[in-house]
């Protein structure tokens, strides 16, 4: 069993999916420790319901994106893992050598389209809707040291249908990524077994 740690900034939807993923036997991996760019991050009282332990680390007190990347890892080396899950993570980190081809993110749209600064969340079904897209969905990518630019493991696509709102758009996506991310994750940890 790899030891996984899941980075949130929110609500940790997309980390609670993982752990009980995780727990349900879909993914060989066994979270150990739920890391928090906020101490207000609705995701870690969630986490905690579940027994995960967990850490804020937060950018503003350190004075560099280098800095602020080398608590979390430190943080997610101290607890024992092996890989990280960025499950709706939302602080620029730098990607060290140690860590390469450790750290997937999913994102809320079909990459290498709607990535990028700044495109997270609403801001990417907004675009989609404004390009008069088709279809949307959402990727799982490895991290490295650009934003959403790293090797694409899967992806799941979604229709975007006439009368759709950001809103309306984004519960299908969020729909695809909660079968994508243990999906994506589970293929993931097989190939690195």
């Amino acid at each position: 069993m790899k030891r996984i740690a899941l980075f949130l900034s929110g609500t940790g939807g997309n980390a609670l999916n993982l752990l009980r993923a995780c727990r349900e036997g879909r993914v060989a991996g066994l979270p150990i420790l739920g890391l928090a760019s906020t101490p207000t991050a609705g995701g870690i009282a969630r986490l905690e319901e579940e027994g995960l332990p967990t850490v804020a680390v937060v950018r503003k007190d350190f004075d560099s994106d280098a800095a602020f990347s080398e608590a979390c890892y430190q943080a997610a080396e101290v607890a024992g893992a092996e890989f990280i899950c960025l499950c709706g993570w939302l602080k620029k980190l730098t990607v060290p050598t140690r860590w390469e081809g450790r750290i997937l993110n999913i994102h809320p749209g079909l990459l290498p389209q709607y990535g990028g600064p700044g495109m997270y969340g609403m801001h990417v079904h907004r675009a989609v809707l404004a390009a008069g897209e088709a279809e949307s969905g959402a990727t799982v990518h490895l991290v490295d040291g650009e934003y959403d630019h790293g090797r694409i493991l899967d992806q799941m696509r979604v229709p975007v249908h006439s009368g759709d709102t950001p809103e309306s758009l984004q519960k299908r996506v969020y729909a695809a990524e909660m079968e994508l991310f243990p999906r994506a994750l589970a293929a993931y940890l097989a190939e690195r077994a």
